[in-house]
């Protein structure tokens, strides 16, 4: 509750003038975020950023550099205050899905869940839906993830897996979004334009937001179903708090947070025991982190691009995990996995981990869950891990 509160009082002393309704807007025509700290949707493309984010985090490397002549040549073309928006993907080595929007109309989440609420949307029936990989390969790959760990050097690994639909004719990409925010109104809800149809989610991992030298962050790793019985799906938060697995699984994911933000950090707080969060399909556990910035000439991407992946999306050690991802996994995972969000020229932004998502093109939908692998786990058991992750898009279809 306390967060909430926080989060609220953040969102209230960030609002500007020009929040505007959100009726008025067609979110899918742009880039598309809502967040308890700030909403936003934007029209056109000024610029693109393509530059990949792998020294991202480096104040006057390669990424920083490309990000503020973006900005620069936006404030010639007279935009006061741009913004970066859009996606980076899980490999910062890959080309970054970024731009300056020409307009960017900040927007109450209020008018946006308020609008949600008014609207009925239908989509497509789902004619096929096809696992990639299928369950007996992907149970195979966590066994194998298991037997790579047996030697020492790997703490965790994260494996994924997608489904690809097709449906009878084209899904409308403002009736799916409205769908998904109706269904998780307490995610982050993004909409980001690509070359060939958009990336869209309602992701519950906020990764990183930056006002002024203030950070927070909020990793989640470990997770139950919920049950739709009051007194069993209490239990089972009972016994997510208590399991040995998932703690520590939980663990290797702050720490390893913590040890990247110690260094650029004046403060930073990070409770020693995790918490409680909940969507409308899972448990998660998670921990709140917040700090000050050491350096004044941190800005949200900088900071994104420190943490990004955190073992919570890829594993521990992060180059090793990722090695083996490359190896196991029977597709790149592009833009899943990654993150997606947006920063301003004063260096505030906010990133979260973009999972709980899809990519549609016309009447192909393409979904992506992952699970965290550790020597405990059961490859049965991620198996179903993965299919209860994947049920946040397949309720905005009617399916589960």
């Amino acid at each position: 509750m306390d967060t909430v509160m926080k989060e609220r009082d953040l969102a209230g002393k960030q609002r500007e003038a020009e929040s505007i309704n959100f009726a008025d807007l067609s979110p899918t025509s742009g880039f598309f975020f809502t967040s308890p700290f700030r909403s936003l949707s934007t029209e056109g493309c000024l610029t693109n950023v393509s530059e990949p984010a792998v020294d991202g985090d480096v104040i006057n490397g390669k990424f920083q550099q490309a990000m503020q002549a973006a900005f620069s040549d936006a404030r010639a073309a007279g935009i006061k205050h741009p913004v970066l928006c859009g996606a980076i993907p899980f490999d910062k080595r890959q080309p970054s899905a970024l731009f300056v929007p020409k307009k960017t109309h900040w927007i109450e989440r209020s008018a946006v869940m308020a609008a949600v609420q008014a609207q009925e949307s239908e989509l497509p029936a789902v004619l096929s839906k096809t696992e990639l990989p299928e369950q007996q390969q992907f149970m195979q790959m966590v066994t194998d993830a298991v037997k790579a760990m047996n030697d020492g050097k790997l703490e965790k690994a994260v494996l994924s897996r997608l489904l690809e639909i097709k449906t009878r004719g084209a899904v409308e990409r403002p009736a799916l979004l409205n769908r998904i925010i109706d269904q998780n109104p307490n995610g982050y809800h993004f909409h980001v334009p690509l070359e060939q149809g958009a990336l869209i989610g309602a992701s519950p991992e906020l990764l990183l937001r930056k006002n002024g030298n203030q950070f927070y962050s909020n990793p989640l790793a470990g997770s139950a179903r919920r049950e739709s019985c009051p007194q069993q799906d209490a239990e089972v938060s009972r016994v997510l708090l208590d399991s040995g697995k998932d703690l520590y699984e939980h663990q290797i994911v702050t720490e390893g947070m913590r040890q990247v933000l110690a260094d650029r950090s004046r403060h930073l707080h990070i409770p020693a025991t995790p918490e409680l969060l909940s969507t409308p399909t899972l448990w998660h556990l998670s921990t709140p982190i917040d700090g000050d910035v050491l350096d004044p000439q941190e800005n949200a991407l900088s900071l994104a691009c420190l943490l990004h992946p955190t073992p919570a999306l890829c594993g521990s050690p992060t180059r090793i995990a990722r090695d083996l991802i490359e190896q196991l996994e029977p597709f790149d995972r592009g833009l899943f996995g990654g993150i997606v969000g947006w920063c301003d020229d004063r260096g505030n932004g906010e990133w979260v981990v973009t999972i709980r998502c899809g990519t549609v093109n016309g009447d192909h939908v393409r979904l992506f869950a992952g699970a965290g692998i550790v020597p405990d786990s059961s490859p049965e058991s991620e198996w179903r891990e993965t299919g209860v992750k994947l049920n946040t898009m397949l309720r905005a279809f009617g399916l589960n």
